[in-house]
């Protein structure tokens, strides 16, 4: 077959010779495509490659195809096994190329310290831009510096064990109505879990009062969290499309909130009460997008991260029948004193469980909900005898950490004894560390706690092993984006009889 191309001119008088006809056949139409392939391929290797000053040594690893990477490696495999084979074959500190990015992957605590604690200035919090937009360019943790400062200063005080331990009880009735709706069905665990989470998140963004506008908010948040992890296509009918969409409404219709409480000497409680209360001081006044934004990113941080952790935890349990079995007794005693003293959960009572703390604090090294974190280097940087190039993205592998067997003997059997005595410093850091730590992990162990009070005290068959019943032998691992159990984990919860 031949593919033709005609020029056709115009014949002026006198005519011109006959119309050029350029025959392409299939041969030299693999041949041109091949060529040019060829040549894109050179372009991108050198630009791949140029970054490497004389006398510079970059970490070992490899960086994949040009452009591509290892990106498809990376996704087509358990992150597990990407991690942990680069870091035998190279070490703790190594190179790849993932997501369009060059680069450096570092998995010891001494070089993750470095990079999010002494040597932080050098590192700076990086998201994809879609992301970014999404949440708000003015959010806390796309920042640095002196903003970056005094917003943490204000979302941090928010958050202090002396704020959040009044929080217990409205907590606790989140708790006691929705748990009912439970009772001799099946749910999907990681759904229930959103929903409660995202209810405690309105309660730490907006303050003890709910205001009449909080369901147009969880309405407007929800289509915002389909589009989260979608492809970045801003074209009408795409899920990212709808996303922002809902996002410039729920600006809006957080803008009408602030305006609201603005100028009231009662703000209201909460985080948007405490940046409103920066009004106080003509320098760190904030804007309604700034607060807007920071509100939307709370959220975001609060919701899927302690949803995940939940559903790990009931499984973690649900599969341990003796440490389930351990954790109802501690939270039976708890509940006994409660009723002998008529009164209802207090902080004081949370601080009283060890056990269960052990559990969450295992689950949170066990699952590894956060893998790792972005950040990205802002000058050329010597680290660790290696040459790090500006504007390379630097990941601290969490999870690679916390699945190490110098750190933790036996790193897959689930065992919350390992928090009975100190660990090494830095080997645990399921929030982070240094200046971009998670400010609202007190919160996130405190709503964990409380619920699993409730749910112990509260719901199983007779037989202490089938506690809560898991629908269905499939055992696995899905990403949506964070690792939980394959289907959500769905579970049919049977009340105590007493």
């Amino acid at each position: 077959m031949q593919v033709q191309l005609f020029f056709p001119f115009p014949s002026p008088s006198p005519p011109l010779p006959q119309t050029p006809t350029l025959i392409i056949t299939p041969t030299l139409f693999s041949s041109l495509f091949f060529f040019f392939f060829f040549l894109v391929v050179l372009v991108l290797l050198s630009s791949h490659q140029r970054r490497q000053p004389k006398g510079k040594i970059l970490p070992p690893g490899s960086m994949g195809w040009p452009y591509i990477g290892e990106t498809l490696k990376f996704y087509t495999q358990n992150p597990d096994s990407f991690f942990a084979n680069r870091r035998r074959r190279y070490g703790d500190t190594f190179k790849t190329h993932i997501l369009g990015c060059p680069c450096v992957m570092i998995s010891s605590p001494e070089a993750a310290r470095i990079v999010l604690v002494t040597k932080a200035y050098l590192f700076k919090p990086t998201y994809p831009p879609s992301k970014e937009k999404m949440i708000g360019p003015e959010a806390l943790f796309f920042h640095q510096g002196a903003y970056h400062a005094r917003l943490k200063k204000l979302v941090l005080a928010a958050f202090l064990p002396s704020v959040i331990r009044g929080s217990v009880s409205e907590i606790e009735q989140i708790v006691l109505k929705f748990l009912p709706t439970w009772e001799n069905t099946t749910i999907n665990t990681l759904q229930e879990m959103k929903r409660y989470a995202f209810d405690v998140a309105m309660i730490s963004a907006f303050g003890h009062k709910r205001d009449s506008e909080m369901k147009g908010i969880k309405q407007l948040y929800q289509c915002l969290e389909k589009g989260y992890n979608s492809m970045p296509l801003d074209l009408p009918g795409t899920p990212f499309h709808k996303a922002m969409k809902a996002r410039k409404q729920l600006n809006e219709t957080l803008r009408r909130l602030i305006q609201a409480r603005r100028g009231n000497e009662k703000a209201g409680g909460g985080l948007m009460g405490n940046l409103l209360g920066a009004k106080n001081h003509k320098v760190d006044q904030l804007s309604d997008s700034q607060i807007a934004d920071n509100v939307i990113g709370v959220i975001f941080a609060a919701h899927d991260t302690t949803a995940s952790v939940l559903t790990w935890v009931l499984k973690y349990l649900h599969d341990n029948g003796d440490l389930l079995e351990a954790v109802t007794r501690e939270q039976d005693g708890i509940q006994r004193k409660i009723i002998e003293e008529n009164r209802r959960l207090t902080w004081d009572d949370t601080r009283h469980m060890p056990l269960t703390t052990r559990v969450i604090q295992e689950t949170l090294r066990r699952a590894s909900i956060l893998s790792f974190t972005f950040r990205e280097a802002v000058e050329d940087v010597e680290f660790e005898g290696y040459y790090i190039p500006k504007g390379w993205k630097v990941l601290p592998l969490f999870r690679t950490i916390h699945h190490c067997a110098d750190f933790f003997p036996q790193p897959e059997k689930f065992d919350p004894s390992r928090f009975e005595v100190p660990l090494r410093p830095n080997t645990f850091i399921p929030f982070g560390n240094g200046v971009h730590s998670c400010p609202g992990s007190e919160l996130a162990k405190l709503e964990m706690l409380v619920l699993l009070h409730h749910l112990t005290t509260s719901y199983s068959p007779s037989n202490f092993d089938c506690r809560w019943q898991v629908v269905g032998d499939e055992d696995g691992i899905q990403y949506g984006p964070f690792p939980v159990p394959k289907r959500g984990l769905p579970v049919k919860v049977t009340p105590l009889q007493k």
